[in-house]
């Protein structure tokens, strides 16, 4: 048989460096997306699903901001990539937070240092800590 060399993994550009000017304003479908998320709470992770009945870390914010009025891809690393980037000292609700280099990551951020996610195979959406070693940004929907 002939060795398969697999595919190489589609990556993301490093995180930029936070800004330093004044974040966007908060868009008015914030508190819409906040509610969304927390409505899907204890909800399955499925990879790729976007809703309504499971989702990934992705679909689970594609769906809340849809719900708040914004479309976002459904990829985290396109999603970091699409949105303004804010310092994690800036977050509101609303926001989302993204893990890992590249971005593998992301949760949308509900306050107190808590955001709401869909973590992995096995687990359901759930509120998460954002103060992780892992975190790389935030952003602005």
């Amino acid at each position: 048989s002939t060795p398969t060399t697999a595919a190489p993994k589609p990556t993301s550009s490093p995180p930029s460096p936070a800004p330093t000017g004044p974040a966007p304003p908060v868009k008015p479908g914030a508190t819409t997306a906040v509610n969304t998320a927390k409505a899907q709470l204890g909800k399955p992770y499925q990879w790729a699903a976007a809703g309504p009945d499971s989702f990934d870390c992705s679909g689970l914010t594609l769906y809340a901001w849809r719900a708040g009025g914004v479309m976002l891809p459904h990829s985290a690393a396109m999603q970091y990539d699409g949105i303004a980037h804010i310092s994690v000292s800036q977050l509101q609700p609303g926001d989302l937070v993204f893990f890992y280099t590249p971005i593998e990551h992301v949760g949308i951020y509900v306050g107190g240092g808590q955001m709401i996610d869909a973590p992995y195979t096995g687990a359901v959406v759930r509120y998460d800590s954002i103060y992780n070693p892992n975190l790389v940004g935030a952003g602005r929907p």
